[in-house]
């Protein structure tokens, strides 16, 4: 149910849609949740941690792959501990700026993963393609330029994104999913042109779309031209198999996202099958994503290993 009030009335307090969870599992439900939550954190921050303190990987791919794992930790840091304390709680209040902090953080998160996987694969593309001029190309302000880029067009087009849902405005109080995202605010709005909100929204979800997708098809292709033409060293099959960890990223992301999208293409799903849908795109990928690349990053098993060892001999 919408609450109409009018601008000048505007209340900063909103109310979000429930998630609807049986009484007898809210407990369970919170604490599987907040397992899942400690595990995406402490899997990620631990390779965090491995590229910020080991030698071994204090190289251009592991500093631009630094920033998926803070992203992931971003992303349901964002969404998580709120939603479980609603849950909880069954308050299902929201404070407007806080809405609005929490959609923003979750749509840079989205669109931040598709641009660092594109500069991932750029980077393997040279470590494959070209590696004998590898380290000429691949030079610290190179590997600057290529996080900065992937990060500032990140935020250069949420901040427009969430410039435009800003200017229309507000009379309504209640937010239709059970977290904050762009839509769900620009619905708050009773009156104004919202035109141009839906356009530029297409617009940049294509772009988003054509850049990660063309630069990462691009990047395959010719490693996998690469592999096929020239007998495959150890440093080659080695930064294969880094790829096939970005692919099954890259895969998985589109997978929840698209799920995420076609649950409101179909009547026949309940609200809270359509909710369960958009609070895995934020939660699956950082769960997932640090197990896979644990299992095929042969640098951060041995990275982890030395660490580990060492803290056997420190406690023994």
């Amino acid at each position: 149910m919408e609450a109409q009030l009018s601008n000048d009335t505007f209340s900063w307090i909103l109310q979000i849609a429930k998630f609807d969870v049986s009484p007898d599992v809210v407990y369970p439900v919170f604490l599987t949740g907040a397992l899942i939550y400690l595990f995406s954190v402490l899997c990620n921050g631990i390779i965090l941690t491995l590229i910020v303190t080991q030698r071994s990987l204090h190289k251009p791919m592991f500093y631009i792959m630094f920033s998926l794992p803070l992203a992931d930790i971003l992303g349901i840091t964002a969404l998580l501990p709120r939603l479980l304390i609603d849950i909880v709680t069954q308050s299902n209040v929201v404070y407007y700026p806080t809405c609005v902090l929490q959609g923003f953080i979750l749509h840079t998160y989205g669109s931040s993963v598709f641009f660092i996987l594109a500069a991932m694969a750029f980077d393997r593309y040279i470590a494959i393609c070209k590696p004998l001029r590898y380290q000429s190309i691949m030079t610290p302000i190179t590997v600057g330029g290529v996080i900065a880029l992937a990060w500032g067009l990140d935020l250069a087009l949420i901040m427009v994104l969430f410039g435009l849902q800003a200017r229309l405005p507000k009379c309504k109080t209640f937010i239709v999913n059970v977290f904050c995202d762009n839509m769900s605010l620009v619905r708050l709005s009773c009156a104004g042109d919202i035109t141009v909100n839906n356009i530029y929204g297409l617009v940049i979800t294509g772009f988003i779309q054509a850049i990660s997708v063309g630069v990462q098809l691009f990047s395959y292709a010719h490693i996998l031209k690469t592999c096929l033409t020239h007998s495959q060293s150890d440093a080659k099959i080695k930064a294969v198999n880094t790829c096939s960890a970005q692919i099954i990223i890259f895969v998985l992301f589109e997978i929840v996202c698209t799920v995420w999208v076609l649950s409101y293409r179909f009547q026949n799903i309940s609200p809270n099958a359509q909710k369960l849908c958009g609070i895995l795109t934020f939660t699956v990928p950082p769960v997932v994503n640090p197990i896979i690349y644990g299992m095929k990053t042969k640098d951060f098993r041995n990275a982890f290993l030395v660490v580990f060892k060492k803290i056997r001999v420190t406690f023994t």
